[in-house]
């Protein structure tokens, strides 16, 4: 195996070099001029069908926003008949993915090594999973597709190099900003060959995209600064198929009031300026419940902060598959997220009919109207929370209010049908351009 095929993208290279302060030579890639003749999934006076392949380099099902925004657009456009397929690499035979594993490794040490004296294991182990992504991606025959559809920036790379010779309307999701994510929490350092390299894979996704679709307009400025431009970019808000449930009534006055937070247990997510903020009001929580729904890494750690804070209301419910029930006996809905893009748990919180407090992280503004369909805070300030909780807990006329707001927002806006439609427009657009 030689270093060509080891290391097929050469504008990744070439910005390694470029970091490292080496020359690069590399010949410009003929791309044939005769494109496979394009498929028209279009006859005379029919609706448009088209043949669908969304791909993700991350695992298929799983949990998370990436996984249920993939499979509520998937179910969207079947439901109007289009034929979709999802590719994920852990669909992929384990034995072939680990014989191409093993033969890649020694291979890229040895290309990082002879060209550069050292190598980044980030790098080393992130570029072995595109080599093996591809390596399987390479047995799927993308002529049958019309359209493609990554969903991160690694799928479109790759479906970008492919794209080179079939031509395809290539659509690009990006559900977070990934370099700047990793640099802001510490995972990777400012100006390291690790960021110089991802920037790369974010530029060059944008470059092979044939069109961006956002989940919220706060994507928009980073993506810009990355080379995107505005008109290239189109923000459709993530919708969901909510079930159509009555809020449960509460039986007496006496009933406690339920505030609930939905979200993985991780350092992100904020439980802990939550639980600071219950610490502060506790005057006003004697007769209130906080559930903690989820689980992860942080369970141990915001055990013991509740007890140390002596917060006895709080009760973690751990993961659970009835959400809507838990939030049709919600009062309100808290996330205190320090980073985010889009959480689909504010969503349904809103369908619901929930008053919702969250942060000003992501297109979580786009979601929430301040003190209309909600309260916006900065993220980790637990004293605004505090008095959010306070006014919420205290005012039940403001969150009847609110959680009204919500619901018809949600209703409005936030449903499988607009979502899919406007993705399906683009879909149509773009191929009638093609």
């Amino acid at each position: 195996m030689n270093n060509e095929i080891t290391f097929p993208y050469p504008y990744i290279v070439e910005r390694l070099d470029h970091y490292y302060g080496l020359k690069s030579h590399f010949p410009k890639k003929v791309i044939p001029t005769e494109q496979p003749k394009k498929r028209n999934p279009f006859t005379k006076g029919s609706k448009k069908k088209f043949s669908i392949l969304i791909a993700t380099f991350w695992s298929y099902p799983h949990v998370g926003g990436l996984s249920n925004y993939i499979t509520t657009l998937s179910k969207g456009l079947k439901s109007q008949g289009h034929k979709v397929d999802i590719i994920s690499p852990n669909q992929f035979s384990t034995s072939k993915v680990k014989k191409f594993r093993e033969s890649v490794t020694p291979n890229l040490k040895s290309f990082f090594t002879k060209r550069y004296g050292s190598y980044s294991d980030r790098i080393l182990n992130h570029k072995r999973l595109i080599y093996v992504y591809e390596k399987m991606l390479e047995t799927i025959d993308l002529e049958k597709y019309d359209i493609l559809h990554a969903q991160d920036l690694f799928t479109a790379n790759i479906l970008g190099r492919f794209n080179e010779i079939y031509g395809k309307p290539l659509f690009y999701t990006p559900h977070g900003m990934f370099t700047f994510n990793r640099i802001k929490f510490n995972i990777i350092k400012k100006d390291s060959v690790e960021e110089s390299y991802f920037k790369e894979l974010e530029s060059k996704a944008i470059e092979y995209a044939s069109h961006i679709i956002v989940l919220s307009d706060s994507f928009r400025e980073p993506l810009i600064k990355l080379g995107a431009k505005n008109r290239n970019i189109t923000t459709v808000i993530t919708g969901i198929d909510y079930p159509m449930s009555q809020r449960q009534e509460k039986e007496t006055p006496s009933h406690k009031l339920t505030i609930t937070c939905v979200a993985r247990l991780g350092p992100r997510k904020g439980h802990n300026h939550l639980f600071e903020a219950l610490s502060y009001i506790k005057k006003y929580t004697t007769n209130i419940e906080v559930l903690i729904v989820g689980d992860g890494q942080m369970r141990e750690t915001l055990e013991r902060q509740k007890k140390a804070l002596g917060l006895s209301m709080v009760k973690f419910l751990g993961s659970r598959d009835d959400v809507p029930l838990i939030l049709s006996k919600t009062d309100i809905f808290v996330l205190p997220t320090i980073n985010d893009s889009l959480p689909l748990s504010i969503i349904e919180a809103m369908h619901s009919g929930t008053a919702v407090i969250s942060t000003n992280c992501g297109g979580i503004p786009e979601l929430i109207k301040n003190n209309k369909t909600g309260i916006v805070l900065e993220p980790g300030n637990s004293e605004q929370l505090a008095q959010a909780l306070k006014f919420l807990i205290t005012n039940k006329e403001a969150r009847n209010t609110m959680s009204t707001n919500a619901k018809n927002f949600a209703k409005k806006h936030l449903t499988i049908d607009s979502m899919v439609g406007k993705i399906k427009h683009l879909y149509t657009d773009f191929w009638e351009m093609n």
